[in-house]
């Protein structure tokens, strides 16, 4: 959603080589269903949707980005309609039909009914493919941004790109703008595409981008618990329509965390999720909407009932077993108000950022708005800088990629093995409940396994399982390297060695950072 906002508007001015790894459509918008949130309801405001946004972000949200975010929605919104996003409206066609999710306080959801995502895409796609100047190269991977040393640091001057011939082959551009995602396949337990490898987090870093409070990994509550459901998310608008979250044979347990009971914010929800289930020693908690009636049920979300049908349960009738997985970086490439980074000529949008909105835990459907205005922001940014960049390309000749003394890997099993390491002790030392000795734990492991990969990687031709798990382990690493430094407990981020919130010391981000030149 990012990535394509961002080429549909720069495409007026310019041409746009939009580079995905897989095909067009692939990506967490794809899978995202609850909505957008944008103040459109008559007893709703800009300083309530602010308000909730900073409660959520527990301290370390930028309130300017917030305030300029969430005073752009509604033109977002609108933007997307005229893109050709059909979303759903009321019974009486007087306006949409808002729901309300987790850390809301009013009604302000707008969404396709369980599809939102999906049917954004929809149309972004169709527009994109009717601009005669933006061209797509799919099945196309990102290995290393292109940069060079310039007085005032490091500028980036495009990327080198895997191709389908297995040929690493320099793309250059005035403006580089990465919409990459995230990294929830670091974890074992994800609601996010095989394709969340944490690209955009590694590639930035490398080029000496500053990065920041990556230890704020947003576990979903709610993601569909069956042995053949992989990865599928229970939207959190279901809670938002009336659905209570329970304990086998137990009862509710909500209320007993937060005044706003199964409607808290998702970092609380999650966590109190997680303490029960190991309280009890049971493998899911039950997400029970059968207070509404079947037809609501099927009208309101019909993908995620058609879903639970496939695997045997009639939300209907009966509760649907849930539990916690990875779900959005909260942290990410450090950007300022235009989605500039600290390289010139780099821009970050989306998940891959970090603008400042979401702090230490993302207020549900926030993503979606922040992906569309941040990258309208970006993209009117650059294409004003475009002259200024352009210049500095003039002349410039990429080295090509140096393949000198690697061969084919005969020993693939050397990166599925590391990618299952990672990823299991990811999400047993560094998940929703921390320790100092479970991260210093993941710490040695890490590093050791970094040394393999980079041997491996140095002497055997990259392929796009060995771009991504090389990848993977930097930000498995980065994130280790946050969670460690940050001696206390913030929104997503919880250590029982230091299980309170210190402002004194701690309202601040997490920076990181590689000097490359």
């Amino acid at each position: 959603m990012a990535g394509l906002s961002f080429a549909l508007e720069a495409a007026s001015k310019g041409t746009v080589a939009v580079v995905t790894k897989k095909n067009r459509i692939e990506s967490a918008t794809n899978y995202a269903q609850g909505g957008i949130a944008s103040v459109l309801g008559d007893d709703d405001s800009f300083d309530e949707h602010i308000k909730d946004t900073l409660t959520a972000g527990a301290g370390l949200c930028r309130e300017n980005v917030v305030r300029f975010v969430v005073e752009h929605g509604p033109e977002s919104i609108a933007k997307l309609v005229e893109w050709g996003a059909n979303f759903t409206w009321e019974s009486d066609g007087k306006g949409f039909d808002l729901g309300r999710e987790g850390g809301h306080r009013h009604r302000r959801i707008v969404h396709a009914k369980d599809f939102t995502g999906r049917e954004v895409e929809r149309a972004m796609v169709e527009a994109a493919r009717r601009s005669p100047n933006i061209t797509f190269f799919e099945d196309h991977y990102a290995v290393d941004l292109l940069v060079k040393s310039v007085a005032a640091g490091v500028q980036c001057l495009g990327a080198y790109v895997l191709g389908k011939n297995g040929k690493i082959e320099p793309f250059s551009a005035p403006v580089t703008c990465m919409a990459t995602g995230g990294a929830g396949k670091v974890y074992l337990y994800t609601s996010n595409p095989d394709i969340a490898s944490g690209d955009g987090l590694a590639m930035a870093f490398r080029a000496g981008a500053r990065l920041a409070n990556l230890e704020f990994m947003q576990f979903h509550p709610t993601c569909l618990y069956h042995p053949y459901a992989k990865s599928f998310l229970i939207s959190e608008a279901v809670r938002g329509e009336g659905a209570v979250l329970k304990l086998p044979g137990d009862g509710e347990f909500m209320e007993n965390y937060h005044e706003l009971g199964c409607l808290a914010p998702r970092d609380i929800v999650a966590r109190a999720i997680d303490s029960e289930m190991k309280r009890l020693g049971v493998d899911s908690v039950l997400l029970d909407i059968t207070s509404r009636t079947p037809e609501f049920i099927r009208e309101r979300f019909p993908g995620i009932y058609e879903k639970c049908l496939e695997f045997g349960i009639d939300m209907t009738k009966e509760p649907i077993p849930v539990v916690p997985a990875a779900h959005y970086m909260c942290g990410g490439v450090r950007t300022d108000l235009n989605g500039r980074t600290s390289v010139d000529g780099l821009y970050a949008v989306g998940e891959v950022a970090c603008t400042g909105l979401h702090g230490a835990n993302r207020l549900a459907s926030n993503s979606l708005l922040e992906a569309v205005v941040m990258s309208q922001a970006a993209s009117h940014d650059a294409v004003g800088r475009l002259d200024e960049l352009a210049a500095s390309v003039e002349g410039f000749s990429p080295d090509r990629w140096d393949e000198t003394g690697v061969v084919d890997s005969d020993e693939e099993v050397v990166i599925t093995q590391n990618w299952d390491e990672i990823r299991r002790f990811m999400w047993n030392y560094v998940g929703i409940v921390r320790s100092d000795k479970r991260l210093e734990r993941a710490r040695k492991r890490i590093k050791l396994l970094n040394e393999e990969i980079g041997e491996f990687y140095n002497n055997f031709k990259v392929t796009p399982p060995l771009v991504e798990l090389r990848n993977l382990a930097l930000v498995a690493e980065l994130i280790i390297s946050c969670a460690t430094a940050r001696k206390e407990s913030r929104g997503l981020h919880y250590n029982i060695d230091h299980p309170e919130r210190n402002d004194g010391m701690w309202m601040r981000d997490t920076i990181v950072r590689k000097m490359v030149f």
